[in-house]
């Protein structure tokens, strides 16, 4: 996503502070440097290094897409990431500098997606392989940055190749695996080709997910989707071993790494993490992580390693004692919506699928995880007491949690006929006011034991996105997908004033004063109304491209900010209706975005995951 801004307008750029995300999806995506140091992994389209002893973080923008794999040289010089494209299209692996932290080339050649890469052993070389469409392997000249050959990956009879691991001793021999396909290369400089040979398996047939080449390069091991492991010879071509022969692994052989005094570790799509060896591959050590294992990497010679999971968990194990402990985690899903509670700007909670998550806003975190699963939280909010989270769930049930211990206190069952898709809280913590996809506005009163209905408001013809209480509580403003938003009096519980437009409304605010309202969706504008009679002051062009999906208003009601499907965090100016700063770094779509109280933060939640904290700009 390139940003279009002109010169003549001076939009600074918003300092990003940190990243909450991690892409578990990305086999073998989590890296740990051989300077034992930092982590390297991907998060849409950026990579992270993360610093494993401190909160430090560097991000690598390039990609115009996700990133699809990751590599570190074995001197740990470089990086190279490769990403996905659009059918067609050219995808390119991004070298990159690890001590400068930036770009030195773009190799492009492969269409579609970057499959797997591999650096040689001295870092002479990077071998590439293409995605389905592409179904090539290239080497790649590091010192010159340009592709020296390529070959079909896999024959014509057999599936995909997936997989590439080079030799750990030679820079002139690299492995591909995949559907039914296992092919040792050599690398014929002179020639300029590369000669592969088949391996010989016999009669198994099998699907390669995971490969591990041994120190010296004597064997190297094969995981399969059938969860056996298959020992082959690089030098012979055959199969050397099989196993295990009874309790194979579930889900299959995800990860596979090859530890220096001998024996492996196995990780599986159950999410079972193993300590193993040949011939037998019978279990002597064994833990089990949450989410299925994409990633095993050592730290060192590997007494200590990470782990990484589908469920975008970062686990570290110490090899002696061979237990886990979590040390970074994030949503695996789209989140939805962002929330602080009132006055403070220590926490702040997120939702996404079917998890609320309770977030340490300095130290990134995760206090308190409440999970209600095959559910999807579409909203929530902190009750102004602090005492509750109220949540708003697609089964058509509000659920209140309470924040420090995560315990369900109460229930409303069947709030809403197709769920419930916004909620908010009233400052005396006697009201909670939900949106039903049916486009229903309900009014609930919360006792001490008690939950009752008090009104139904029954206007909006399509779902409630978002709703706005005013300061005392005698008026709210609901917006709809149906292109009006209505202010309601929460007095006589009946409507006020009715705006339309011919947009479907994503987000709403109440200016702090409260004589106007401020509102976006899908046509991209940003429309200032009088609260009063409801007529439109002005509109702005909110972005480029794109909706707007979510906004939010300082206390003192001189900036707001904005974020949408155009990956960028606009400030802006309320009264002159200007952008004064753009913050650059999500790689999804935004959903979901505020400013702390106290306005020292703004936190934007995106459709990839990620949670990204930014600086706010003006000291208040």
């Amino acid at each position: 996503m390139d940003v279009q801004i002109s010169p003549e307008t001076n939009v600074a750029e918003l300092e990003l502070d940190a990243v909450i995300g991690f892409n578990g999806h990305v086999p073998k995506g989590l890296k740990c440097h051989p300077d034992q140091e930092h982590l390297v992994y991907p998060l849409g389209c950026t990579v992270l290094i993360q610093a494993i002893n401190t909160n430090k973080q560097n991000f690598l923008h390039g990609h115009g897409n996700n990133v699809s794999c990751l590599t570190i040289s074995k001197n740990g010089n470089y990086i190279a990431s490769g990403q996905v494209t659009f059918m067609g299209f050219k995808a390119d692996i991004i070298l990159w500098d690890f001590k400068k932290r930036e770009l030195i080339a773009r190799l492009s050649l492969h269409k579609g997606k970057i499959e797997s890469l591999a650096f040689s052993p001295n870092d002479l070389y990077l071998v590439s392989l293409g995605g389905p469409d592409d179904g090539s392997v290239v080497v790649w000249s590091v010192a010159k940055r340009e592709a020296i050959c390529g070959s079909p990956a896999a024959g014509l009879s057999v599936g995909n190749a997936t997989n590439v691991v080079f030799s750990r001793c030679q820079d002139e021999m690299f492995v591909t695996a995949g559907n039914g396909t296992i092919r040792v290369w050599e690398l014929d400089l002179p020639n300029r080709k590369i000669w592969p040979t088949e391996c010989q398996t016999g009669q198994m047939k099998r699907i390669a997910m995971s490969i591990g080449m041994a120190g010296d390069d004597s064997f190297f091991y094969l995981g399969t989707t059938t969860g056996d492991i298959l020992k082959m010879n690089p030098r012979t071509k055959l199969l050397a071993d099989t196993g295990p022969m009874k309790d194979k692994f579930s889900l299959g052989v995800t990860a596979i790494r090859c530890l220096k005094m001998g024996g492996l570790l196995v990780g599986s799509g159950a999410g079972v993490l193993v300590f193993c060896k040949s011939p037998s591959y019978k279990t002597i050590k064994k833990i089990q992580l949450q989410g299925g294992i994409t990633s095993i990497t050592l730290r060192g010679e590997g007494h200590q390693f990470f782990v990484g999971t589908e469920e975008s968990h970062i686990y570290r194990v110490n090899f002696i004692d061979f237990k886990e402990t979590l040390i970074a985690t994030c949503h695996f899903e789209a989140v939805q919506d962002v929330v602080f509670p009132f006055g403070t700007s220590e926490l702040f909670a997120t939702c996404a699928k079917k998890d609320i998550r309770v977030w340490h806003t300095m130290s990134n975190r995760e206090l308190l995880r409440i999970t209600v699963p095959n559910m999807t939280c579409h909203g929530i909010d902190f009750m102004r007491d602090g005492k509750s989270i109220i949540s708003a769930w697609d089964d058509g049930k509000i659920r209140a949690f309470a924040p420090e211990t995560g315990r369900l206190m109460y229930t409303i069952n069947s709030a809403h006929r197709i769920g419930v898709t916004a909620i908010a809280t009233t400052s005396d913590c006697k009201r909670v006011i939900s949106g039903g996809g049916e486009g229903e506005v309900r009014v609930w009163q919360i006792g001490c034991q008690t939950q009752k209905l008090e009104e139904a408001l029954k206007e909006h013809k399509s779902s409630v996105s978002c709703i706005r209480v005013k300061k005392n509580n005698k008026e709210c403003v609901t917006a709809s997908t149906d292109g009006t938003c209505i202010i309601w009096d929460l007095v006589r519980l009946r409507r006020n004033q009715m705006i339309l437009a011919n947009t479907l409304f994503q987000c709403v605010c109440y200016h702090p004063e409260e004589f106007q309202i401020i509102t976006s969706g899908t046509d991209r504008k940003i429309a200032y109304w009088e609260v009063f009679d409801g007529s439109v002051i002005r509109e702005l062009e909110g972005s480029l491209s794109g909706s707007i999906n979510g906004m939010d208003i300082t206390q003192e009601g001189v900036h707001f900010v904005t974020g949408g499907h155009d990956h960028l965090v606009k400030v802006w100016d309320y009264n002159e209706g200007e952008v004064t700063h753009v913050g650059v770094g999500h790689s999804g779509n935004i959903m979901g975005i505020r400013v702390s109280p106290g306005n020292q933060y703004i936190i934007s939640v995106s459709a990839d995951g990620a949670i990204l904290r930014w600086k706010y700009p003006f000291t208040s």
